[in-house]
């Protein structure tokens, strides 16, 4: 005998498909992919990398805390998200910061980039690149101090030197000025303390993957945007692409940034978009910019453009194309 109820069809609204993925279960996912990097930032740079990113951190969570309070909304800081938006910013920084411009760049990711526009999910820029992005404005001069890793230090407590970009703006086809390919990968570079271990960044990108967190459309194409750009602009030399990829933070813009769920479109078709945009707006400031870097430019600004892009490559609801026709039909009639 069966029920008056199976004999229904129930009518609901979207979404119509869980899962059991909670937003804090995807940021813890998100801070162990980070570890890597971490723990890369403090065997090249000290201890201080460790202090700065505490210090992001901690102010990220209390600016949270504290907005939200105010503006009398629910409170949000067990969601784990305003601790990925502080080490991220963190890892954007050179481990000469001042700290107290960490708390700056601390309240415009958190209160500015994200609380004023409703909290996750809502914010339409990455808040870390937007942190990033006013601390590169306002504190120039120390936003660009690059410390030489330890390994690198010859005795003095700590060594200024150049990043690889600054290089690559005039490259020749001589790399004697330049690390080794090797050195690159493994972090042994000037840059901020979680750009340069290229290792560390893709060891976390696999994790991310392998945890279907993000898909790879995003990174590969945006890199692999930025190397056929830089493979023409280097006249063919894959050293020259080599040491464009590796260089800056490209690695951790594609992997960490440009994916964050709420500033990246939802389709596929706008995600190869999106990502092949931000390759081009990084190749061209990296070409012929006054800046070395593109990389928190053109995510920001790819950003801003997400909604056009998804309106333009979202799936259109069924029988969308008849109901047009029906109603030009009607006003010929």
């Amino acid at each position: 005998m069966t029920s008056e109820n199976e004999n229904k069809i129930i009518v609901t609204s979207s979404p119509h498909f869980h899962t059991s993925k909670t937003v804090r279960g995807i940021m813890a996912d998100v801070i162990i992919s980070l570890v890597p990097a971490i723990i890369a930032s403090v065997v090249l740079f000290g201890y201080r990398s460790l202090l700065i990113e505490f210090v992001c951190v901690a102010c990220c969570v209390l600016f949270e805390y504290i907005s939200r309070l105010i503006m009398k909304r629910d409170v949000t800081v067990g969601d784990l998200s305003a601790v990925v938006t502080g080490i991220l910013l963190a890892l954007n920084m050179p481990v000469s910061i001042p700290l107290w411009m960490c708390v700056i760049g601390s309240f415009a990711a958190i209160v500015v980039a994200k609380q004023f526009f409703g909290g996750i999910g809502q914010n339409f820029v990455n808040p870390a690149i937007t942190g990033r992005i006013v601390m590169l404005v306002s504190f120039s001069s120390a936003m660009t101090k690059w410390t030489a890793p330890l390994v690198w230090r010859t005795g003095v407590d700590a060594e200024t030197t150049a990043t690889p970009l600054s290089f690559l703006k005039h490259f020749t086809g001589d790399t004697s000025a330049l690390p080794t390919l090797k050195e690159m990968f493994f972090g042994i570079r000037g840059g901020t303390i979680g750009e340069t271990c290229a290792a560390a960044l893709i060891l976390g990108g696999i994790y991310l993957v392998a945890r279907k967190i993000i898909k790879p459309v995003i990174p590969l194409c945006y890199i692999g945007t930025v190397a056929v750009i830089m493979l023409i602009a280097g006249k063919g030399s894959l050293t020259y692409v080599a040491y464009e990829i590796l260089s800056g933070g490209l690695l951790l813009g594609a992997i960490f940034m440009a994916t964050d769920y709420s500033t990246s479109p939802i389709t596929t078709k706008g995600k190869i978009i999106y990502a092949v945009g931000c390759g081009i707006v990084t190749s061209v400031i990296r070409l012929f910019g006054n800046l070395p870097e593109g990389v928190s430019y053109s995510i920001l600004l790819m950003n801003i453009l997400v909604p056009h892009i998804e309106s333009l490559t979202i799936t259109k609801p069924f029988g969308t194309e008849k109901k047009k026709k029906e109603k030009k039909t009607e006003e010929a009639a």
